[in-house]
């Protein structure tokens, strides 16, 4: 199969290099979705074993101008291994490959993108990710320099500085990019689209500026004011990230729109989807937390082998700063998510943050960002604003553009702080799920001073040491103290002011935990990663139950089982209502269930709700105006797994919540009344 003419010079051979490198001549056309390289590669082994998509053949292999033999050397999926051996006097590779690239999908959904990419094309976007393997990796980490012509009317990306660009000023010509990575990278992603650029220069006063741009297609483009509030906002967050770790790391930043849905970091840049982009809240939240990634992720590489801690440090940084930022209560609220997320997981599914690798399904995502960002939280709290922010900046000097781990994060604040912190990431990091700790009885005497307090604290075994907040309520006022338990029931004394009326635990959720059954209102997450889900119609009609099936579908992780309605209420796996609104009334009837919440009643084209249930199977409500209504559900339902309740209009949302669950307050009974009456076992 011949090689589509080379367009340009290749980058001059050098002596074999300290880090291996890559140098790629890449044609695409999108419309014939026709991919051809040429590819110079210094790896890091003589014997060079490479990967390639099953749609690229390699057409020439050479060193110092000598063929080469290339044989097979297995195959994983779509992805063929190549191996070939360099002769004893040669440096570099050079190979030539093309191939069709399979069209890209416009109906995936984000489940499906998290689950990874081949590498796609289209007029109306490409995206060849970095593990599609369609360029031949030279070692783990390896510098690159890419060349990459499209036609005309398309632009083209790859992360990295842009040494030049050529663009035809009445369109005919080839559009042509030249980048390079001169820092040791983990992969590459090329990304192209009929995009509409704008860049702006961002000053920085000891470093050269930062190349802002965006790349929107043409109707995202138009919206008045994206592009320009997309270009401050990046700035924004640069500049606040420069502060707060150190220098930005590279000189370029895009805003890349996706035909896809994704939300993908990467170095100089992130890539979004259209439709998230326009949406009014993705400026304050997701943008900053991808900005932020080029610190922790790309500018710092995860040592997987050990855990991923760039999502819980980005989700800490990014995510929950800006909560705390807007006031406390929003950050105890996204505490209390990740908290009601965690134990929404099945036991079986819980994994530690050490074996978290990536964000594949909910299960996952409640660990590797919520309990990875509590520990932040937590470590905090432990040694304080001043040792922490120190133990960030010294972590970042130390590891830029290295592999790192959580034993290097955890060497870094130690050394912060003054103190060993081994105890601390060791039973957050390595062990799975959480304790369950809870307040068993609280007793008070009276004293000359005030009052002496002693609260008696039961976890599960193997204990955990914990350092626990503990508000004391009195009649007039509460008070927050700190206790530090490490026995699976353990007597805590302390001495109070005055006498106290009532204690609560861990009121404001600042400990990774397993909550008790009062602050767990039933939430979607549930339903979504349930093992064994079913699906109970309560309608008749064709269309609304072919819609009502897709829409399950595409709503559990796994496949539900269809259920009459009778069975509804019987068994123990979570179980999705879906109908039209009489049909789920009569439904929810028969069934002896909680009948629709009245502040959900006659609201919007659709109405979502979870059901506790004291006994017997978990029950969530789809309940829809006409069959349209639940197909418009297809897309947005999966991401509100956080919400007990949602209200759409068509595909829109306009409302959602969560069934209120305040923590328990704890009676601290008078000596005389522990002498003659036992202490209960009461939930905090």
């Amino acid at each position: 199969m011949a090689v589509l003419a080379p367009i340009l010079v290749l980058f001059p051979s050098a002596a074999r290099a300290a880090s291996p490198t890559l140098e790629l001549a890449i044609e695409l056309d999108p419309g014939t979705r026709r991919l051809a390289v040429r590819a110079d590669i210094v790896p890091a082994s003589r014997d060079f074993r490479f990967e390639l998509h099953e749609a690229l053949e390699v057409t020439a292999a050479t060193a110092d101008g000598k063929p080469l033999a290339v044989r097979p050397a297995g195959r994983r999926g779509l992805i063929r291994a190549w191996q070939v051996a360099l002769p004893p006097a040669a440096d570099r590779l050079h190979l030539e490959y093309t191939g069709t690239l399979p069209a890209l999908d416009p109906t995936l959904d984000h489940r499906d993108v998290l689950q990874g990419l081949s590498p796609v094309a289209s007029p109306e976007g490409s995206f060849l990710p970095s593990g599609g393997a369609w360029y031949p990796r030279p070692a783990a980490l390896f510098t690159y320099r890419v060349t990459v012509t499209v036609p005309g009317d398309q632009r083209a990306l790859v992360p990295g500085r842009q040494q030049s660009e050529e663009i035809s000023a009445d369109g005919s010509g080839p559009y042509r990019a030249r980048i390079e990575f001169a820092q040791p990278a983990e992969g590459i992603d090329l990304m192209a689209g009929p995009w509409v650029v704008r860049e702006r220069m961002m000053p920085r006063a000891s470093a050269e500026p930062v190349r802002l741009r965006t790349y929107f297609f043409r109707d995202l483009d138009a919206i008045p004011g994206l592009a320009d509030g997309y270009l401050d906002d990046s700035q924004r967050y640069l500049e606040r990230y420069g502060e707060e770790i150190g220098s930005y790391p590279f000189t370029e930043f895009s805003v890349v729109a996706s035909p896809l849905p994704t939300g993908f970091g990467m170095p100089t840049l992130t890539y979004l989807g259209a439709d998230v982009l326009k949406l009014p809240f993705i400026r304050a939240t997701s943008l900053g937390h991808e900005v932020l990634h080029n610190w922790w992720g790309n500018g710092v590489y995860v040592d997987y082998a050990h855990g991923n801690w760039a999502e819980g440090l980005t989700t800490f940084m990014a995510d929950y700063a800006y909560k705390e930022s807007e006031s406390a209560e929003a950050a105890r609220a996204m505490r209390l998510g990740w908290l009601r997320d965690f134990a929404a997981v099945p036991a079986g599914d819980q994994q530690s943050l050490a074996d978290f690798r990536s964000r594949t399904h909910g299960a996952a995502a409640a660990v590797g960002y919520g309990k990875a960002a509590m520990l932040f939280v937590m470590l905090r709290d432990a040694i304080g604003e001043d040792a922490f922010r120190s133990g960030i900046r010294a972590f970042w000097q130390a590891q830029k553009f290295r592999t790192a781990s959580w034993r290097d994060l955890r060497t870094a604040f130690e050394r912060a702080s003054g103190r060993s912190l081994n105890a601390f990431f060791e039973q957050w990091g390595d062990r799975a799920g959480g304790p369950a700790v809870r307040i068993a009885g609280a007793g008070a005497r009276r004293t000359a001073e005030g009052a002496r307090l002693t609260l008696t604290v039961e976890q599960n075994a193997p204990a955990y040491a914990l350092h626990l907040p503990v508000q004391l309520v009195f009649p007039d006022r509460a008070e927050m103290r700190w206790i530090d338990v490490e026995g699976e029931r353990q007597a805590v004394t302390m001495d109070v002011g005055a006498m106290p009326t009532g204690v609560r635990l861990d009121p404001e959720l600042q400990v990774w935990r397993v909550l008790g059954q009062e602050q767990l209102p039933p939430i979607l997450r549930q339903w979504i990663i349930a093992r064994a889900p079913s699906l109970a119609q309560a309608s008749a009609a064709p269309d609304v139950r072919e819609a009502a099936a897709a829409l399950a579908q595409r709503f559990f992780e796994l496949k539900p089982q269809a259920i009459a309605l009778a069975e509804m209420t019987q068994g123990s796996a979570p179980v999705l209502l879906a109908g039209l609104h009489a049909d789920v009334d009569a439904a929810l009837e028969r069934a002896g269930l909680p009948p629709r919440p009245e502040r959900l009643a006659g609201r919007g084209s659709a109405q979502v709700w979870t059901v506790p249930v004291p006994a017997g199977a978990p029950v969530a409500v789809v309940s829809a105006r006409d069959a349209e209504s639940l197909r418009a559900l297809l897309r947005p339902l999966p991401h509100y797994g956080a919400q007990s309740w949602l209200v759409f209009e068509d595909a829109r949302l306009v409302e959602r919540g969560v069934w209120p669950a305040p923590a328990r307050l704890i009676p601290v009974r008078g000596a005389e009344e522990i002498q003659h009456r036992p202490v209960t076992m009461a939930d905090s």
